[in-house]
């Protein structure tokens, strides 16, 4: 790629004498939607907590916009313009599903103390455009009626949405799904599919989804790497990944005969 939006490059990284992520190398070019998939434990949320500065790299190279950011910390890997949810949901379960996606939103406007506490000068104005913004992003995932419940008594596939929506509020250039899928039945996932499909187009995003289970990625994902024991063992188009003699032999834990 001559000039990709995300590059690492040879990353490493152990816990203990655990190579949990080997060597890997990966790159997406703007606007792409690619997928990493690999059984459990393979290492694929190492990667995204390496990119997003949740961990640092024992060694190589983490490059977003041509920028390394490898020892940057997550604060500054997410105003650059990086989002991401989480395998295990991260929301405010008190708080509503409007106030969710308004904390992230938050960022991006800036007023001082005092206006914080008097809700005078530029906290107003603020307020109404989170808000309005806000509203328009809960729509957009299909959570506009469910705006002002509890994000804690939502159905599940309604918390994963909320988290993709709470994500977009942060106005990423790339966003990273761990396991969006996770827990869901299947029309529930069909449907998710369809979301994820349509926000990478409207949002002119580059996305990187992470998935356990092939055939959720399959569908939607026109380059999927395969991971397997911390490397990447596979690269390719979806028909070319399911083919792949590795990645047969470690999804099924056994010897599959070559195709």
């Amino acid at each position: 790629m001559a000039d990709p939006i995300l590059s690492l490059d040879n990353l490493n990284k152990h816990f203990g004498g655990v190579h949990a992520v080997k060597d890997f190398t990966f790159q997406m070019e703007r606007g792409e939607l690619a997928g990493l998939i690999g059984p459990n434990g393979a290492g694929k949320t190492t990667v995204f907590n390496l990119i997003t500065g949740v961990y640092s790299p024992d060694s190589g190279s983490i490059k977003f916009k041509g920028e390394e950011i490898s020892a940057r910390k997550t604060y500054e890997v997410i105003s650059r313009g990086v989002a991401r949810t989480f395998q295990n949901l991260r929301l405010f379960p008190r708080s509503t599903a409007l106030e969710n996606v308004m904390t992230a939103r938050q960022q991006h406007f800036r007023y001082n103390f005092f206006e914080a506490v008097t809700h005078a000068g530029r906290w107003s104005g603020n307020e109404k455009k989170i808000r309005e913004t806000s509203l328009e992003l809960l729509d957009r995932v299909g959570l506009l009626p469910v705006a002002e419940q509890a994000a804690g008594t939502l159905p599940y596939g309604h918390q994963r949405r909320l988290e993709i929506a709470r994500a977009l509020a942060l106005q990423p250039e790339l966003l990273l799904l761990d396991e969006p899928a996770a827990g869901m039945n299947p029309e529930e996932v069909q449907d998710l599919n369809g979301l994820i499909r349509n926000i990478h187009q409207d949002f002119d995003l580059t996305t990187l989804v992470i998935e356990h289970h092939m055939e959720v990625i399959m569908e939607i994902c026109p380059r999927i790497a395969c991971m397997n024991f911390g490397e990447k063992i596979a690269e390719g188009d979806p028909d070319y990944i399911q083919k792949h003699h590795e990645i047969l032999k470690a999804y099924l834990g056994e010897e599959v005969e070559e195709c």
